[in-house]
Order: structure tokens, then sequence, then C-alpha cells
């Protein structure tokens, strides 16, 4: 899997061993409580980043490339490993629809709150 945006000092590759693509997302999931998985220059990703930081939190964004994005369909079961996918608390919440329905239904701020993202 390769990243091109990382931050929040997350490891794609931990001493440099291979990892199975169900670990890798599992972990990158983990170790930031707001992570969006999108292609490059998605605007649906674009969105849901300007949706959370008009709330105050600031997701941490993994850029996929094709091989990566077959990967995280193979390792993602919930959301159908479609991207973009958000992960809030190590939860999938889904694509921009997920995100919108946290939203409108208020369930949004609690949780990111609830995460640690606020």
């Amino acid at each position: 899997m390769q990243a091109v945006s990382i931050r929040r000092g997350l490891t794609i590759d931990p001493a440099g061993e291979e990892e199975a693509p169900a670990a890798r997302v599992g972990r990158l999931v983990r170790e930031s409580p707001v992570v969006i998985f999108a292609r490059r220059g998605c605007y649906m990703a674009h969105v849901m980043k300007r949706l959370l930081a008009a709330v105050g939190a600031h997701a941490t964004v993994i850029e996929l490339d094709a091989a990566a994005e077959e990967e995280l369909a193979a390792a993602a079961d919930a959301g159908h490993g479609a991207v973009p996918a958000l992960f809030v608390g190590g939860d999938p919440v889904g694509g921009l629809e997920g995100l919108m329905s946290l939203h409108l239904s208020g369930r949004l701020v609690p949780r990111l709150r609830e995460v640690g993202a606020l």
C-alpha cells in the first residue's frame, strides 16, 4: 500500500516488515481517531475533509494508488471497500453519505468528542 499524504506519524510499513492488507488497514485506522482512505484528487474526500474541519476535526487522509485501493477493498468488509472510506475511532462510517448522515442526525460531533478528535 502506498500512501501519498500521511499525517500524525502513521507508519505504513512498521520495521520494514510485510503486513497483510487487513492488518495494515486495521492498524492505520487505530493509529488516528479520524481516517479517510481516498483516491488522489477525490472530490468526495475533499468535501468530507471540509465538513470535518468545519466542526473542528482534522482527518488523517491516506491517498491510495490503484493497487492499494484493491487491498483496501479486500481488507475492509464494512463499507464494502469503496473509497472514499471514513473511519472514526476505528469504526467504519462509510463514505460521504455515511458522514452526512451522522452530521445531519446530530451524532457526528458527539462521536468525534468520544474518540478524542475534538
